[in-house]
């Protein structure tokens, strides 16, 4: 007689049918595959928070001349005030982000190389967790889980930076109000998620070619990623005095600026129409899909180091 699981094997009969899907439902793999991924990198939290560190110590120190500059800053215009007074709110912000951006970087260098070097990669892929959950789980850390924590702690290291300010505004006798008056909370704040939002649809295909040299890569996965690039641009510019690949390689780093926010004379506000308009974001949206693919697809046949 015929068992149902050789149909199966056969072809004939898809198996295990709903009840492996439920199974797999309830296991969560996605999840957990994203949990793992933050407890065994701890840089994803700690590189913005010591970032922010560093920047709290030097704002504490600044703190003693708080109270002597708000005299100073009241005899300024109110555009030149919103802009003093938001300066160490900036710098904070500026600092966490970049900090962010370099361990998504490392991050994406190792993520799919370390489990092959360290041979856990053999445990992992024992488990009922497909390549493409593995490879979406280790994706979703720098575009989405990064941003997260990175605004997070730049807002509450911005929320205790304005109490700070206000106890000294208080204690040197002038109203907390001014204060408050002179910072634009809410355009920060807007300027803030916008801009973390944009750059990581930005960066996409940056994070995803990384996965995928480190998926690749059997040793110095950053001089691939880089030099690769770095390579192409300067045989193109000695054989044809071009620099296409240069100027593709600066845009996609730093372009972001220009086609997210709209400059005016004297602030840098969200331009969503602008940037949802722009061809190279959906550009690099479709080599991002294209990286995370052959990422996927390559991991099916990687081997421990």
């Amino acid at each position: 007689m015929t068992m149902p699981s050789d149909l199966a094997g056969d072809g004939l009969v898809a198996a295990p049918t709903t009840a492996g899907a439920a199974a797999l439902t309830r296991t969560r793999p996605f999840y957990w595959s994203v949990r793992r991924e933050i407890w065994e990198n701890r840089s994803i939290y700690m590189g913005p928070v010591i970032a922010s560190g560093v920047v709290m110590f030097g704002f504490l120190l600044s703190l003693r001349h708080l109270g002597q500059g708000s005299h100073f800053i009241r005899h300024l215009s109110p555009v030149a005030q919103n802009q003093a007074a938001a300066i160490p709110y900036a710098i904070m912000a500026a600092v966490v982000f970049f900090t962010s951006v370099i361990v998504a970087v490392f991050y994406c260098l190792g993520a799919l190389q370390s489990e092959r070097r360290d041979r856990s990669i053999l445990f992992w892929k024992s488990l009922p967790v497909s390549d493409l959950t593995t490879v979406a789980s280790k994706a979703i850390i720098p575009l989405l889980v990064l941003p997260v924590v990175t605004g997070v702690v730049i807002l509450v290291a911005q929320a205790v930076m304005l109490l700070l300010s206000t106890v000294v505004y208080i204690a040197s006798g002038d109203s907390a109000l001014t204060l408050w008056m002179q910072l634009p909370l809410d355009r920060m704040t807007v300027t803030l998620l916008w801009g973390l939002l944009a750059v990581s649809l930005w960066y996409a295909p940056i994070y995803g070619w990384l996965l995928l040299v480190s998926g690749w890569a059997r040793r110095a996965a950053f001089l691939w990623a880089f030099l690769t690039p770095l390579a192409l641009a300067v045989v193109e510019k000695v054989a044809f005095d071009t620099d296409y690949v240069g100027h593709l390689i600066r845009y996609r780093i730093a372009g972001f600026m220009r086609v997210a926010f709209n400059s005016a004379e004297t602030n840098i506000t969200p331009d969503p129409v602008q940037f949802a308009s722009t061809p190279g974001l959906w550009v690099g949206l479709a080599f991002a899909a294209v990286f995370l693919a052959a990422a996927v697809w390559q991991r099916r046949y990687r081997e421990p180091i």
